[in-house]
């Protein structure tokens, strides 16, 4: 397909010479991580947390387990130092968690680090939650602004911006993401709700009654101008009927394509499929699984 050559740039063109395949184990090396074996940042700038906060995370941690892991160095005497992650890993203490999930880094890899970071990026097969934890790594662990980021992986900076902002979503709602439940366009309408509990209550209702972006944009809409939850019924989109094969091919693509896709079937065989995108850095991303079908 003649879109092939807009689909970013590769880490090769936006670092010369490197070696992706050590580069690669920098990214998806994950260890579990004993706490007590674990120091604090001495530099660390932030130094009051918000204890409601912490609570509330490490309920969520409690419930549901870590997203995101922290990121951790190897120090001489073989003890860690923490480079980001402290909420996560003070929420794990406070509820007596004795390992935690860390990316592990020695004090030489930060190149290998940011190759590593902007070669995940380039793959077609992340999900939305998986890129943005990609970009916030870059941003801490790299010393990057939005701008310098959108330079290295030849992005727009609102569309790493929006991308960042799902991280900001509850725990619950990443996931579903992740798993296809919900779009990336559902996402960041959600994103617009202040308070959790409403986000939990479009969340769920988007699931129960299959609400497409737009559905889920005038609920949040209507959340906003005051309309409390118990006085909002939603009204479930009326579909076709389908065989659960039809089912489970629509959860197999939703999967396959990062959103969720809209599969239609009449009683006479015939249809359509529906692959939405709310960016063009989304159609992008989807043009190049289409791409990778035809190499």
């Amino acid at each position: 397909m003649a879109t092939k050559n807009v689909l970013g740039r590769g880490l090769n063109a936006l670092i010369e010479g490197a070696d992706t395949e050590n580069a690669k184990s920098v990214v998806d090396a994950i260890s579990e991580v004993a706490i007590k074996d674990i120091e604090t940042n001495p530099w660390q700038p932030r130094s009051k947390f918000d204890e409601e906060a912490l609570e509330e995370l490490a309920e969520s941690i409690k419930t549901i387990g870590i997203i995101q892991p922290i990121t951790v160095r190897v120090l001489e005497n073989g003890k860690y130092q923490l480079i980001t992650g402290e909420r996560r890993f003070r929420a794990a203490k406070k509820i007596g968690l004795k390992k935690i999930p860390a990316y592990v880094r020695v004090a030489d890899d930060q190149n290998m680090l940011e190759m590593a970071l902007v070669e995940n990026i380039q793959r077609e097969d992340l999900d939305s939650i998986e890129v943005a934890i990609s970009y916030q790594r870059l941003i801490e662990e790299c010393n990057l602004t939005q701008e310098n980021l959108s330079d290295r992986v030849g992005k727009k900076r609102s569309t790493i911006s929006n991308y960042l902002r799902l991280l900001k979503l509850p725990a619950l709602i990443q996931i579903g993401l992740r798993e296809g439940k919900i779009s990336m366009g559902h996402a960041r309408a959600l994103i617009n709700l202040e308070d959790t509990e409403d986000q939990q209550y479009v969340y769920e209702e988007a699931i129960k009654s299959e609400l497409s972006v737009r559905k889920v944009e005038e609920l949040v809409r209507k959340l906003q101008a005051g309309v409390k939850p118990s006085k909002e019924p939603v009204e479930k989109e009326t579909r076709e009927p389908q065989s659960k094969e039809y089912d489970d091919l629509t959860s197999h693509l939703t999967k396959h394509f990062g959103t969720k896709v809209d599969f239609k079937r009449n009683t006479k065989g015939s249809g359509k499929i529906v692959i939405p995108f709310t960016s063009d850095e989304e159609l992008e991303r989807i043009v190049a699984i289409l791409d990778k079908l035809n190499d």
